[in-house]
C-alpha cells in the first residue's frame, strides 16, 4: 500500500544528511549535489505519489498513522515515533518537500565554487528532515524533536559564512531569540500532558472541549504557553526582531527559512492545535492582534530598508502576520491557503534576490542597482511574477485570492472585527508600496553598474517552476464571486471545523473585494509615482531631518533591538560583571590555582641532573621502608 512509504518521505532528507556528513568531503561536487538536491526530490516525488493516492482513495476518515516503533516508555507514558497523514500534513509536506527541492536545485548553481559545498547540503537536508518531522507527527513530543532540529539547523545555516564574526552573532540571536519562544512551549507540553496523561495531538484535541469550559485558566494558559512558542518560531511580536539578521545566511538559506519551513512552524503549531485555541477566545483574539500589528509595523519597516534581502525579511514578518490574523478568527483553511501561496512567491522572490546580488557584484544595496530589467530579462519577469503576487493583484496572481480571503474573514467571521481588517486592508496598501519600490529600484531607472551574467541553468528552472506556481496556485480556491468553489479550504473541512459563514449580502461581498483590489492597485501606482517617476522629489522630500529620523526608526524595526539590548542584554552583562567572582567559582578558580602551583613544583625536579634523580629514588626507598614498618610495629607484627 503506498501509504505504508510516508516513512520515506522524511528519512530520504536525513539519508543525505548522514552521506554528506560522513562522506561529503571525499566526494566530487556533482555527486555532493545530486545526493544534496536528488535525496530531496525523491521526498518529493513520493509525497506528490502519496498526495494523488490520498485525493483518489484517501484512507479510512481521512487519516494514515504509521507508528515506527515506541520512542521511550515511563509508566503508561509511551510515545511513538509514529507519523500522522491527514490534509494539513499532507499540504504542509508537499510544499516542504516540493518548494525545498527547487530551493535545492538552485543551490547547486548558487553555491558552485564556494568552500564548505557538502557541508551545506548536508545542513540543508536536516533542515527539511526536520521540518517533515515536525508537520508529521502525530505527538507533541516528536513534533518538539522536529521543532528543535529546525532551531538548530537555522543556527547552523545563518552562521554558515561563521568566518564573519557578524554572520555569528545574527546566528546567536536567532538561536536565542527563539529559545525564549521554546522554553514557553515546552512549559505548555508539562501543563498538557498533567492534564490529559498523554501529548497524542488528536487525544488532546478530542478531550479538551469535554475537560475545559470554553475560557477556563488552564485552556487560557495552555494556548497562551503555545502562543509563546509560535510567536518565536513564526518571528511575530515581540519576538519578531531576529528574522532581519538571519539575512546573514546564503540567499537559499533564506529562501529556505522565509517560506517553507521554520518560520511557518509557529503558523501549523496554532493551525493544529486549533481545539485549544478556540477553548480559549482572549488568547485567540490576541492571536488576531499580534498578526495585524505586527504586519503593519514589518511593512512600514520594509518601506524604510535598502538592503534587499531586508526588504523581503521584513515582507515575511509581515505576511506571516497575515496568517496570524487569519488563525485568530478561526479562518484556519484561509491560513494554510496563504501558507502555500507564500511559499512559492517569497522562494521565488529569495532565489531571484540572490540572482541579483551576484549579478550586482555581491552588493545588497538597491541604491546600486538599477536598470537590469533589459540586461536580465528573465530574472526581471520572475522577480515580477513573484512581485505581483506578493502584493495581491487580481487575477491571475496566487497571493490575491488567498490574501483576499483572509481579509473577507476577518470582516465576516464570528470573531471578525472591523478594525482588524482595516489594519489588514492598510497593510495590503503597504504591501504594494514597498514591494514595487523594490521592483522599481532593482530593475528600473538608471543603470549604476555593468551586472555579471548568471546563466545557471539549475538556477533558472527554479525561478520558472516557482514563477509558474507564484500565478496559478491560487486557482483551488477562487471565490464564489468569481465562478470558482472553495476546494482547498472544503479539502481542510477533514481536519479543522468549517470555514466560518460569510454573513454578506453580495454588495457587501464585492465592496469587500474591490477595496482589497484598491489597496493593492493603490500600493503599486503609488510606488511608480514616488520611487520612478518623481524619485528625486520624493529622495529631497525622504531628506527632511524629521522624516530622515523617522525612516530610521523604521528601518532600525522601531527600536526593538534597542529596547532589548536595553532592558536585558546590558543589565545581564552588568550583573555577570560583578558576579564573576562569585564563590562558587573561586572552588573552581582555588583548585585551578593549586594544580598550576603543583604543577610548578614538580616541573623544578625536573633538572636533568642524574645525582639529584639517584638521591631522589633513595630517599623515597627509604621512606616506604621507614613507613612499612612504623605500620607493622603498631600493628603488633613486632
Amino acid at each position: 500500500m503506498p501509504f505504508s512509504l510516508l516513512w520515506l518521505v522524511p528519512a530520504l532528507p536525513f539519508a543525505g544528511f548522514l552521506a554528506l556528513i560522513a562522506l561529503g568531503a571525499r566526494l566530487p561536487r556533482r555527486v555532493v549535489a545530486l545526493i544534496g538536491a536528488g535525496s530531496v526530490g525523491l521526498a518529493a516525488a513520493l509525497a506528490i505519489v502519496l498526495g494523488i493516492v490520498f485525493l483518489a482513495a484517501p484512507p479510512p476518515e481521512s487519516v494514515f498513522e504509521q507508528t515506527l516503533w515506541t520512542w521511550l516508555r515511563v509508566a503508561d507514558f509511551a510515545p511513538g515515533i509514529t507519523l500522522r497523514l491527514d490534509a494539513l500534513s499532507l499540504v504542509m509536506m508537499l510544499v516542504v518537500t516540493f518548494v525545498g527541492f527547487l530551493i535545492h536545485v538552485y543551490s547547486t548553481g548558487f553555491r558552485a565554487g564556494e568552500e564548505g559545498y557538502h557541508r551545506f547540503f548536508a545542513y540543508m537536508n536536516l533542515f527539511v528532515g526536520s521540518m517533515l518531522i515536525l508537520v508529521l507527527a502525530n505527538n507533541l513530543l516528536l513534533l518538539l524533536l522536529g521543532w528543535e532540529g529546525v532551531g538548530l539547523c537555522s543556527f547552523l545555516l545563518i552562521g554558515f559564512w561563521y568566518k564573519e564574526p557578524a554572520n555569528g552573532r545574527a546566528a546567536m540571536k536567532a538561536f536565542i531569540t527563539t529559545r525564549i519562544g521554546d522554553a514557553a512551549f515546552a512549559v505548555g507540553l508539562f501543563l498538557l500532558f498533567t492534564q490529559f496523561g498523554t501529548l497524542d495531538i488528536q487525544a488532546i484535541l478530542e478531550q479538551a472541549e469535554s475537560m475545559w469550559t470554553p475560557g477556563s485558566v488552564v485552556a487560557v494558559a495552555a494556548a497562551a504557553l503555545l502562543l509563546a512558542g509560535a510567536v518565536g518560531k513564526s518571528a511575530q511580536l515581540p519576538l519578531q526582531v531576529w528574522l532581519p539578521d538571519a539575512m546573514a545566511g546564503p540567499s537559499p538559506v533564506s529562501a529556505l527559512i522565509h517560506a517553507a519551513t521554520m518560520v511557518t512552524a509557529g503558523v501549523y503549531l496554532i493551525a493544529r492545535m486549533h481545539a485549544v485555541f478556540e477553548l480559549a477566545p482572549a488568547v485567540q483574539t490576541l492571536v488576531a492582534i499580534i498578526g495585524v500589528v505586527t504586519l503593519l509595523l514589518a511593512g512600514f519597516s520594509a518601506l524604510a530598508q535598502w538592503d534587499l534581502k531586508r526588504v523581503l525579511a521584513y515582507s515575511t514578518i509581515s505576511q506571516i502576520g497575515y496568517m496570524f490574523l487569519a488563525l485568530g478568527v478561526g479562518a484556519w483553511g484561509a491560513a494554510i491557503f496563504h501558507f502555500m501561496t507564500h511559499a512559492f512567491f517569497k522562494a521565488l522572490l529569495f532565489l531571484a534576490a540572490g540572482v541579483v546580488i551576484l549579478a550586482a557584484h555581491h552588493t545588497h544595496d538597491m541604491r546600486e542597482m538599477g536598470g537590469l530589467r533589459a540586461k536580465m530579462p528573465l530574472v526581471y519577469w520572475t522577480f515580477l511574477i513573484g512581485a505581483l503576487s506578493l502584493a495581491a493583484l487580481p487575477p491571475i496572481t496566487a497571493g490575491f485570492y488567498s490574501k483576499d480571503l483572509i481579509l473577507i474573514q476577518a470582516w465576516a467571521a464570528e470573531r471578525g472585527i472591523p478594525w482588524l481588517w482595516a489594519g489588514g486592508w492598510l497593510g495590503a496598501l503597504i504591501t504594494g508600496l514597498y514591494t514595487f519600490r523594490m521592483v522599481y529600484y532593482i530593475f528600473h531607472g538608471e543603470s549604476r553598474k555593468e551586472p555579471v551574467a548568471i546563466t545557471d541553468r539549475a538556477m533558472m528552472i527554479s525561478l520558472v517552476v516557482l514563477a509558474f506556481f507564484s500565478l496559478v496556485a491560487g486557482f483551488i480556491e477562487v471565490p464564489r464571486l468569481l465562478g470558482g468553489r472553495p476546494w482547498f479550504t472544503h479539502f481542510l473541512e477533514t481536519v479543522f471545523p468549517p470555514m466560518p459563514a460569510e454573513h454578506l449580502s453580495a454588495l457587501t461581498e464585492i465592496g469587500l473585494m474591490l477595496s482589497s483590489i484598491a489597496a493593492a492597485v493603490a500600493g503599486i501606482l503609488l510606488a511608480y509615482r514616488l520611487f520612478l517617476r518623481a524619485r528625486p522629489a520624493t529622495e529631497r522630500f525622504l531628506a527632511i531631518p524629521a522624516i530622515s529620523a523617522l525612516m530610521n526608526f523604521w528601518r532600525e524595526g522601531w527600536g526593538f533591538d534597542r529596547l532589548y539590548d536595553g532592558m536585558f542584554i546590558q543589565p545581564y552583562v552588568w550583573f555577570s560583571q560583578i558576579n564573576r567572582h562569585d564563590f562558587i567559582d573561586l572552588f573552581y578558580t582555588s583548585l585551578a590555582l593549586l594544580t598550576a602551583q603543583t604543577n610548578r613544583a614538580l616541573r623544578a625536579s625536573e633538572n636533568g641532573r642524574m645525582r639529584w634523580y639517584a638521591a631522589g629514588l633513595t630517599a623515597g626507598a627509604i621512606l616506604m621502608i621507614v613507613l612499612l614498618v612504623t605500620i607493622w610495629f603498631w600493628s603488633g607484627y613486632f
